[in-house]
């Protein structure tokens, strides 16, 4: 437990320097961010989330402090007991399981990164109904994002600690997924809108806190006649916030279908959270090049509630962390490829010149 505690602990501080750097560095001057930069700063989290996969396939057995065989099946049995490992020596055993959680690690990560195109979505609706500004939104992505890395990590170590408790919560995640994956795709046409006035958080702070009528610069409160208030963009991080928790009851689900270790979880869930402000600006850009992504989306939450439901079952036949992410790249690649060959008709390509 102290080595779990220790990298954890590491891993945070790497996180949050990042985090402030980019805040306090990069992004002082709040800008329009091209879409040179969000690709750029996709590249880097994305290379950092390969760089901690090979960190976890050399080194891997750190995480857990494992130092003996009997180490080892006591490690697998509690977070990989559908793991067959074979041979007799140790070394060999010990590279099987590092390579099963670098394997379930990075599945993890792709799985998260895909469904977060869904919160990225609805990100652009918020941003869009409260008309702020674009020169804004790296701000307020940054302190939207940074609650949601709070809020996720609460998550995911509360669901890890009941699935290991009550083992048939993961038949009510199987299913809750694969309803909501159908639902995705039914509606997946339908034109969402938010109604800023109406929205039950909207008024609930309205009812309890000052709320300034209108945005004032990059600024969170207004302080006047001797009164403080929230400004709409405090507003829009609080709704971005409180999108991810929502979505998190999809997301982190979908994820131990893939692991039950809770720290594998935690490190691909905020792999993919910190590169999600880079992703929604990159996306903002070709959303109506790549329409098909919502319909991956759905796919790949019904496709990982079945795997909750059947696991015992695909375990069986020999269906692998390997196998599960052929299936997500795949779904990836064609929904990609889909959308170039069948593009839709009002289909806006500018943008990507920008």
């Amino acid at each position: 437990m102290s080595n779990e505690l220790l990298y954890f602990g590491l891993f945070s501080v790497f996180i949050i320097g990042i985090l402030i750097f980019d805040l306090t560095i990069i992004g002082r001057k709040s800008h329009i961010v091209s879409f040179k930069e969000s690709l750029l700063w996709t590249s880097v989290w994305v290379s950092l989330a390969m760089a901690f996969y090979f960190f976890l396939l050399y080194h891997g057995d750190k995480l857990h402090g494992i130092t003996d065989m009997d180490h080892l099946m006591s490690v697998k049995d509690k977070f990989a007991p559908y793991l067959k490992l074979e041979g007799s020596d140790f070394d060999t055993l010990l590279h099987q399981y590092r390579k099963n959680m670098a394997l379930e690690y990075i599945t993890g990560y792709v799985i998260e990164y895909t469904l977060s195109i869904d919160n990225v979505f609805v990100m652009m609706m918020i941003l869009s109904a409260f008309a702020i500004n674009e020169k804004y939104y790296k701000k307020v992505l940054f302190w939207g994002i940074l609650g949601a890395i709070v809020l996720r990590c609460i998550f995911i170590f509360a669901g890890a600690a009941l699935i290991r408790r009550f083992d048939w919560m993961l038949i009510i995640f199987g299913f809750f997924l694969v309803y909501t994956g159908v639902k995705i795709f039914l509606t997946r046409n339908k034109e969402e809108q938010i109604e800023t006035k109406n929205h039950p958080v909207v008024r609930f702070l309205s009812r309890y806190m000052n709320v300034y009528p209108r945005v004032f610069k990059d600024h969170f409160f207004v302080k006047t006649q001797r009164k403080v208030y929230l400004t709409p963009l405090f507003i829009v991080v609080i709704l971005i916030e409180v999108s991810d928790l929502i979505f998190a009851l999809d997301s982190i689900p979908a994820i131990f279908a893939v692991t039950r270790d809770p720290y594998l979880v935690f490190f691909s869930n905020i792999f993919a959270i910190i590169g999600l402000r880079s992703l929604f600006f990159l996306l903002m850009k070709v959303v109506n090049i790549f329409h098909y992504l919502k319909v991956g989306v759905a796919f790949l939450l019904a496709f990982v509630g079945v795997k909750l439901l059947f696991h015992g079952k695909l375990a069986a036949i020999g269906f692998t962390s390997a196998h599960s992410l052929y299936v997500i790249l795949g779904t990836i690649v064609l929904c990609i490829v889909a959308s170039i060959i069948f593009p839709e008709k009002k289909e806006v390509i500018e943008a990507t010149k920008k």
